[in-house]
């Protein structure tokens, strides 16, 4: 950040950081500390002209504050909200001062290329997509974690040799890139090489460096639900395609895990995802449908199988699982019976029992307190 200042003529810097992060504000602070004693930051560096010092703002959490209008607007104590550009950050920006903006993990960059030159930043990763990229590696995956990887690198690569494949040996799924607007991407994209094109390309993108791999107890729709909800809930509730359309499909989300949806919702869901993506004010809005587009283009199937056949093949939705008991399996124990909470369970000892759906709230209770694995979900 002080080469970017001194490089167009800045004096002043500011790190955004969340509150909510006491660990990373700690040893921010101990850094900018050691640098000011060093003498990398204040008045006069090095014996030069040049003054320069770093100063940290805490943001709320708030998922729009992402895009950089958004948060220079946080920096100034003003609600985090997204505007219309131009002008640019460059023209009029902080303060209405000109400001560049910059994630650190492209400032972080700038030491190593200033030091060994651009020739060899040039020689890691792809064409259009220098240098390497941080992935937070997550989900039904041997080893979770940060792992740091060249641009071009495939996903299964990163999955299978880095990630150590699926957990308890299950079959992979999806994974989801690039956080909560990232979209799905399937098998058919496992050697597609990883850079900010290709993954765009795919119906995803690379944002945050966000990487959730799932297996097939994934339910994709589910899926689409759980992102889009977070998408509402962070929304800064500025412009209509946001505020209204995302909550419009999180509604046909809803219908649909639940068992309520009809044919016409798939359509109304594509159109609305389209035309969100094409009008909405700011990145959170504009890439807020990636996860529903993506999910319906890959597995258009399980959206068809939840509204035609009111089933969900992962056994996620509870609205669409229906507990039964094996009358061949069964041994009348009542252990189920004593422990449901609803009492859904009936039956004598010593003779099968059965589950009324009606009452059945799907708590789980039963599979467990069953010592005959008699009772499973259909």
């Amino acid at each position: 950040m002080t080469i970017n200042g001194y490089a167009i003529g800045a004096t002043k810097g500011l790190v955004y950081i969340r509150a909510e992060y006491p660990l990373a504000i700690h040893r921010l602070q101990i850094a900018i500390k050691q640098a000011r004693e060093y003498g990398l930051l204040g008045k006069n560096i090095f014996g030069t002209d040049f003054d320069f010092d770093i100063e940290l703002r805490y943001g709320a959490g708030a998922f729009v504050c992402g895009e950089e209008t958004a948060l220079i607007h946080s920096m100034e104590g003003k609600r985090g909200e997204p505007t219309f550009k131009p002008p640019f950050p460059a023209q009029s920006g902080y303060l209405q001062k000109p400001t560049n903006v910059n994630n650190v993990e492209t400032y972080a960059n700038v030491p190593i290329i200033i030091l060994k030159g651009a020739n060899w930043f040039n020689k890691i990763g792809t064409e259009k997509s220098k240098g390497t990229k941080v992935f937070a590696l997550a989900g039904q995956i041997n080893n979770v974690g940060l792992i740091e990887v060249p641009m071009g690198i495939t996903l299964r690569e990163i999955i299978y040799e880095i990630g150590g494949g699926i957990k308890n040996g299950r079959q992979f799924k999806a994974v989801q890139t690039g956080g909560p607007s990232g979209g799905c991407l399937t098998e058919k994209h496992l050697d597609t090489p990883i850079d900010y094109d290709n993954l765009i390309a795919a119906g995803s993108m690379m944002g945050s460096g966000g990487m959730v791999v799932m297996d097939e107890t994934s339910c994709m729709v589910a899926i689409a639900k759980f992102y889009l909800e977070f998408t509402c809930e962070e929304s800064c509730g500025k412009c209509s395609p946001c505020r209204i359309g995302n909550k419009r499909m999180l509604e046909i989300l809803e219908r649909i895990t639940k068992g309520q949806g009809c044919m016409d919702d798939l359509e109304n869901l594509k159109n609305l995802a389209t035309v969100i993506k094409d009008t909405a004010l700011c990145g959170l809005g504009q890439t807020s449908p990636n996860p529903v587009l993506s999910t319906m283009n890959n597995f258009w199937d399980e959206y068809v199988e939840h509204v035609k056949d009111k089933k969900c093949r992962a056994g996620a939705c509870k609205s669409l699982m229906q507990y039964v008991i094996d009358p061949n399996l069964c041994v009348g124990c009542t252990s189920c019976a004593r422990n449901c909470p609803v009492n859904a369970i009936q039956g004598e000892k010593k003779t099968p029992h059965v589950i009324n759906a009606e009452i059945c709230i799907k708590c789980g209770t039963c599979i467990e307190k069953c010592k005959f694995n008699a009772i499973s979900i259909k």
